[in-house]
């Protein structure tokens, strides 16, 4: 199930050569740091907690089994740091507005005229607004395309959850675009 390119380095990592987990960490950074950033809201926390999630993949690599992708277990070790994070966070502070997420492209028609940059950001604000598991599962299944068991792993939720938090992020993403697409146009008129 292991990617062979993953097996390799990872075979090469357990066998004392510590420098081919940067193949690994480039190839999985910008996903781990998105998970990242959809829980915690802030780049800065987002960058020091996918740091800290890579660190804990190499001190745990033995423990790597290859009965999944190594990218469901390296997101899984990314979502769970950031949920303590979070949780560290919130004992910590009594700051509420500590959150933000990041992009997906969903297909919606009035975004269509749009330049791609433009419907982009306008995905990525509609995100913004959504709960943090939501953007994570959305981010997950869109951008990562990742199926919906390996989202069950990285989450921990039963599959029947995945499947309902996904179709409600759905419907509330719609909503989020209409809003802003309404907001736009009120400015422009």
């Amino acid at each position: 199930m292991v990617d062979l390119d993953d097996k390799i380095y990872i075979q090469q990592v357990l066998e004392g050569d510590s420098s081919s987990f940067t193949h690994l960490v480039n190839k999985y950074k910008d996903m781990v740091f998105t998970v990242c950033y959809r829980i915690l809201r802030q780049r800065e926390d987002a960058e020091d907690t996918a740091q800290v999630a890579f660190i804990k993949a190499f001190d745990k690599l033995h423990s790597f089994k290859g009965d999944s992708k190594f990218s469901t277990w390296i997101y899984t070790i990314a979502y769970r740091t950031a949920i303590s994070k979070t949780r560290l966070m919130k004992l910590e502070s009594t700051d509420d507005g500590l959150y933000v997420e990041t992009s997906n492209e969903i297909n919606f028609p009035q975004l269509e005229e749009m330049k791609q940059q433009e419907r982009q950001l306008y995905v990525q604000q509609a995100i913004d607004s959504l709960r943090e598991l939501d953007g994570v599962i959305i981010t997950l299944f869109y951008i990562d395309e990742s199926s919906i068991q390996e989202i069950v792993d990285i989450t921990g939720l039963t599959e029947s959850n995945v499947k309902v938090k996904l179709h409600r992020a759905r419907k509330q993403l719609k909503i989020n675009l209409e809003g802003l697409l309404q907001q736009e146009l009120k400015s422009i008129i």
